[in-house]
């Protein structure tokens, strides 16, 4: 492959990701013109459209497609293997982004990341917060932050936090109201407060289990959000019962603000892990960080 072939897919990768051409000539440095040029050569030189141009978007043909699914994986070991190159370094440094929720990140992420970057001021982090689920190879990002029952199983998955649990609790003030659910049964006859999910937009049943058998409950209620600390809000207010995990509700439930129902029937599970693809060459900051983060 000729030099100039190679830059020519850069081209094509940088553009087909951001589906834009003004964005991707900023990230690469380059005149829209002239990066349309460069991507037009390859067509012409692959003999096939790669990418389908209208005023308002961009987006990769079928052809396009394919050759999205062989350069990702491609260019993201070589820049696994580049941020690998630093162990030369006396210093670690380079740059590590991750992906995580909110709550992961200010309760759990960012309290390590404030200790490492003061450590090492040649270590650079970029964190983007995201609710939903994120590939973390197609939109190049070195490491994501999930609970554990949800890491894929081709990822390397490193403990970050505590085991969690469901925690189904409700304001004093709205148990003055109503009687407390003995079983999630009785969770049809309360006002509970739905929960819209960032990935599907399907609202969240409210899961349970007790002798290892589980039960999915849809619950019904005044209030529907996709935003958790919303939920907690409104939970606090007394307007319904709201179902999320410890970490979020377990707080308020000890200061009193909240009272807890339904114990019984929501056993732990893992909690937040690290993870990150089992190809990914550890490069010294990046060793660094899963030490920053590892739970003890």
């Amino acid at each position: 492959m000729k030099r100039d072939e190679l830059g020519d897919l850069v081209a094509f990768l940088t553009v087909a990701e951001e589906r834009s051409f003004t964005r991707a000539a900023a990230q690469l440095g380059t005149s829209q013109s002239s990066l349309s040029h460069t991507v037009r050569r390859l067509e012409e030189r692959m003999g096939v459209r790669l990418l389908t141009r209208t005023t308002r978007s961009v987006s990769p043909t079928d052809a396009g497609e394919q050759l999205l699914e062989t350069l990702r994986p491609a260019f993201s070991d070589i820049c696994s293997r580049m941020d690998a190159l630093s162990v030369m370094r006396r210093q670690p440094g380079g740059t590590i982004r991750i992906t995580a929720s909110r709550h992961a990140a200010e309760t759990t992420v960012m309290p390590a990341l404030k200790r490492l970057m003061a450590d090492y001021a040649d270590i650079n982090v970029e964190l983007s917060i995201e609710q939903r689920l994120v590939d973390l190879v197609a939109e190049r990002f070195d490491a994501g932050v999930r609970l554990g029952e949800r890491v894929e199983k081709d990822m390397v998955a490193v403990r970050i936090g505590p085991d969690l649990r469901m925690v189904v609790a409700g304001s004093p003030d709205y148990f003055e109201r109503n009687p407390k659910p003995s079983t999630p049964h009785e969770l049809t006859q309360h006002a509970c407060l739905n929960l819209r999910l960032p990935t599907l937009g399907g609202l969240y049943a409210w899961e349970f289990e007790k002798d290892g058998r589980p039960l999915n409950v849809r619950v019904d209620g005044q209030f529907i959000s996709n935003d958790v600390p919303m939920i907690v809000d409104a939970a606090v207010s007394g307007l319904g019962l709201t179902c999320l995990p410890s970490d979020h509700l377990g707080p308020l439930v000890e200061a009193g603000k909240l009272v807890q129902v339904l114990e019984e029937w929501t056993p732990p599970f893992p909690g937040y892990h690290l993870y990150y693809p089992s190809r990914r060459l550890a490069s010294p900051a990046f060793a660094l960080l899963v030490e920053a983060l590892r739970y003890r």
